[in-house]
């Protein structure tokens, strides 16, 4: 009797598992991983901070227009330095000087020197590394998979960093709830409360540490760059240029535009929601920010077993709508429980968002010009995040956080609609609607 062997080939293998099998992708997906566990940490803690402190959602809107300041202007510089120089020491720059900044304000708070304009300084600085980071990090993870294994590699890249949003404020809480007693018994001076944010600080500091450390295992092809040195401001335009005359890209870029002015500052306000509507401490704030990012999860784990998903601009466009609808119904449910699983779905909407958007800016550009498009698509954030914070955070201010909140979520909604009618972004598979522009 002729025996048969039973194997498992190639051809078998979810795409995700192909793309995993890469050491170099590996090295970068941890690397993604860790930077976003320490930034979300970061905000969380520095956001609880002045809130504690203050009571102010004006001045708890400030630590995300802060953080976003940067964006406009130097998104633009590091795209085309994504494109010119060496990806990994971008990368390795922005780490060294996210960690100095962390170290500091560990040291301000110890010393009980901490002050509201030192919080927003160190946001600012996380904000404009990130902007110079995230160009490289992308067209790294490009340079690394190739287009074939794209759309499953940022499905990945969206785990590591959702996986940092989950975990992150979870820490974050969890330290400041925790550590507190601890900290204050082995040295005195301290309080508990200040115990707590020390503890929570100095862990930041260790997840810096160790990305630094992983970074030093990242490779990064390096691709053929063209040989003419193009001035910096022209090419600057032709890269604008390029997004305007491509309806897939500026329609992308619109609609990023209008979830960062209008949808994604919610984000900002979960501690006030959390303290003062839900009546919860930092450790359930910082579960409820998990929430977000349990969804997200889900989300690109779901998009990172599929193959040859085309409606990349559809799924963009009911992630949007998902999460404008599950913001209105966050800030008035009095329910923990429920205001957990809205986040959650809310969560799987920015997945979708935020995968399909990356994937739209790589696919509709041509590879000279995609460190660029990365770029615009962080002015356009960067533009929209510093004003509907300051807008969310004066409304709210003056009228509260819920109606401020949903004020903005249904004015979002109804500007997500000439997108539906001027652009390919519904109707278009992305490659075939690339392709056709180009020819």
């Amino acid at each position: 009797m002729r025996s048969t062997n039973l194997r498992f080939t190639p051809k078998s293998d979810a795409p995700v598992f192909s793309v995993l099998r890469d050491r170099d992708f590996r090295a970068i997906w941890y690397v993604g991983t860790l930077r976003e566990l320490s930034r979300r940490m970061e905000l969380l803690v520095l956001s609880w901070l002045i809130l504690q402190a203050t009571q102010s959602p004006l001045q708890l809107a400030l630590v995300l227009v802060f953080n976003n300041l940067p964006r406009p202007v130097l998104s633009l510089f590091t795209g085309l330095i994504a494109d010119r120089f060496d990806r990994w020491k971008i990368l390795m720059a922005s780490q060294v000087m996210n960690t100095l900044v962390a170290f500091i304000i560990l040291a301000l708070i110890f010393t009980d020197s901490i002050q509201a304009w030192h919080v927003f300084a160190a946001v600012f600085v996380q904000g404009a590394t990130k902007s110079l980071e995230d160009p490289s990090r992308r067209t790294g993870i490009l340079d690394i998979v190739g287009e074939r294994r794209l759309v499953n590699a940022l499905s990945l890249d969206t785990i590591s960093n959702t996986s940092g949003k989950m975990i992150g404020p979870l820490l974050g809480g969890l330290m400041i709830d925790t550590s507190g007693p601890l900290i204050a018994y082995y040295f005195s001076g301290i309080t508990v409360e200040t115990g707590g944010f020390v503890g929570a600080c100095g862990l930041i500091v260790l997840v810096h540490l160790l990305d630094l450390a992983v970074m030093t295992r990242v490779r990064i092809p390096r691709k053929l760059r063209s040989s003419t040195v193009v001035p910096v401001w022209r090419s600057l335009g032709e890269g604008v240029r390029y997004a305007l005359a491509t309806p897939l890209l500026w329609g992308m870029l619109y609609v990023t535009i209008i979830m960062n002015a209008l949808a994604f500052p919610l984000q900002q306000f979960i501690p006030d929601i959390g303290a003062n509507n839900l009546q919860v401490g930092a450790t359930l704030v910082g579960l409820l920010v998990a929430g977000e990012g349990i969804g997200q999860m889900i989300g690109a784990g779901a998009m990172a077993l599929t193959r040859n998903l085309e409606r990349h601009g559809l799924v963009f466009l009911l992630g949007s709508t998902a999460v404008l609808l599950m913001a209105i119904l966050f800030v008035w449910t009095p329910w923990y429980m429920v205001a957990f699983g809205v986040l959650i779905i809310g969560g799987i909407g920015q997945s979708g968002f935020g995968t399909m958007q990356s994937t739209i800016t790589m696919l509709a550009a041509p590879p000279d010009m995609r460190g660029r498009m990365v770029g615009l698509m962080s002015v356009c954030i960067g533009i929209g995040t510093p004003l509907g914070g300051l807008a969310i955070g004066i409304l709210a201010e003056l009228f509260g956080t819920p109606w401020a909140i949903t004020a903005n979520a249904l004015i979002g909604l109804a500007l997500l609609l000439p997108s539906l009618a001027f652009t390919p972004l519904a109707w278009g598979h992305t490659r075939q609607v690339a392709a056709a522009h180009t020819t």
